[in-house]
C-alpha cells in the first residue's frame, strides 16, 4: 500500500513537473497553434495577415526613395514656365498684348515642352509619387497579385531591396494560396451542396436515398452571378464599359491579370476613394477565388459521379452484348 502511495506520488510529481516546464508548455502552444492555422479559419487569417504584412514592408521598402521623373519633370515645368516668361517680356508687342506675337514666341517653347513630357511618360512618369504609387491599399493589390499569380504589373518594385522581397514573399506565399484554396474549396463546397440538399428537400424532388450532386451548371450559374455583380460594381465606379468590365473580373478571377484593368487607378479621383476601391477589390477578388476553388470541387465530384454513370452502363451495355451474342450463337 505504502509502495502503491509512493509510486501515485512519483507519478504525480512527474506530470507537475512536465506540466510546470516552460519548454513544454510553449512546444504545447506552438502545436495549438498549428493545429489552429490549418483549420479553415485559421489558413484566411493567415493570408489575410500575410498580404497585410506584406503590403507595410512594400510600402516602407519602396517609399524610401522617390522616383527621379517626379523631381525631373517639376524642373522641367519651372525652367519651361521662366522660359515663357523671357521669351514673351522680352518683346514689346507681347507686352501689349499682340496674339499673333504671343503665339509664335510661345508655340516653339510649348512644342519643346511637350516633347520633354512624352519622355518623362515613356520612362514612366504618371503624376503620382512614391507615396502615391506604393500606399498601403496599393501595396496590398500588389501583394494579392503576387501570392495569386494574377501578377497585374501595374505596380512593380523598382529597388533591389524591394525585387529581392518579392521573389522571398512569392517563395512563401504561394503555397500558403493553395493551402487557402484547398481549404476555402472544401468549406465552400460543403456549405453550398447542403443548402442544395435543403432546396431539393423543401421542393419535394429528393427521392428516398437518392443521392443529390450538385451539378456543374449550378456552379456556372454561381461564377456567372458573381462576375456579374463586380461587372456593375466596377462599371459604375470606373466609368468602365460593362464589356471592360467583365473583362476585368474574368481576367483577374482567372488568374490572367492583364493589367490594363485595374481599379482605383485614376489619378483625378480622390486618393481616399482610390484606397477604399483598392480594398474592396482586394475582398473580391479574394472571396471570387474562393468561389472558384468551390466549384471547382463540386465540379469535379459532378465529373467522377457522371463518369461512374457512364463506366456502369458500358459494362451493362457490354454484358448484353455479350449475353446476347451467347444465345445468338447457341441458336446457331
Amino acid at each position: 500500500m505504502t509502495k502503491m502511495r509512493s509510486s501515485s506520488r512519483s507519478c504525480n510529481s512527474s506530470t507537475t513537473s512536465v506540466n510546470g516546464d516552460p519548454r513544454e508548455k510553449i512546444k504545447d502552444c506552438c502545436r495549438k497553434l498549428v493545429a489552429f492555422m490549418c483549420t479553415q479559419v485559421g489558413v484566411g487569417g493567415l493570408v489575410v495577415g500575410y498580404a497585410i504584412v506584406g503590403a507595410i514592408g512594400f510600402s516602407n521598402i519602396e517609399t524610401q526613395v522617390e522616383y527621379p521623373h517626379i523631381e525631373e519633370v517639376r524642373l522641367l515645368r519651372k525652367n519651361y514656365s521662366a522660359k515663357l516668361w523671357t521669351a514673351t517680356a522680352a518683346d514689346r508687342h507681347v507686352n501689349i498684348l499682340n496674339k499673333t506675337a504671343f503665339r509664335r514666341h510661345t508655340d516653339g517653347l510649348l512644342k519643346e515642352f511637350q516633347i520633354e513630357i512624352v519622355k518623362a511618360v515613356k520612362l514612366g512618369y504618371n503624376g503620382k509619387s512614391a507615396q502615391d504609387v506604393w500606399s498601403l491599399p496599393a501595396a496590398l493589390m500588389f501583394c494579392l497579385s503576387v501570392f495569386t499569380m494574377i501578377g497585374y504589373g501595374n505596380i512593380v518594385p523598382r529597388t533591389m531591396l524591394g525585387k529581392g522581397a518579392t521573389v522571398v514573399y512569392a517563395i512563401f506565399g504561394i503555397p500558403l494560396y493553395v493551402l487557402y484554396f484547398l481549404n476555402m474549396g472544401k468549406v465552400l463546397a460543403q456549405t453550398f451542396r447542403w443548402l442544395y440538399r435543403w432546396f431539393h428537400e423543401c421542393t419535394g424532388r429528393k427521392k428516398p436515398g437518392q443521392r443529390i450532386i450538385v451539378p456543374s451548371t449550378a456552379c456556372l450559374w454561381v461564377i456567372f452571378g458573381y462576375i456579374l455583380v463586380g461587372t456593375i460594381m466596377f462599371a459604375q465606379w470606373e466609368e468602365w464599359d460593362y464589356l471592360d468590365s467583365a473583362y476585368f473580373c474574368v481576367t483577374s478571377l482567372c488568374k490572367i491579370g492583364m493589367g490594363d484593368f485595374v481599379p482605383g487607378a485614376n489619378t483625378v479621383e480622390t486618393e481616399s476613394r482610390s484606397h477604399l476601391k483598392l480594398v474592396i477589390n482586394f475582398i473580391y477578388l479574394l472571396l471570387g477565388l474562393g468561389l472558384v476553388a468551390m466549384c471547382y470541387n463540386l465540379m469535379r465530384e459532378d465529373v467522377r459521379e457522371k463518369a461512374r454513370e457512364l463506366r456502369e452502363e458500358i459494362i451493362d451495355a457490354f454484358e448484353e452484348f455479350k449475353y446476347r451474342m451467347v444465345h445468338c450463337c447457341r441458336g446457331n
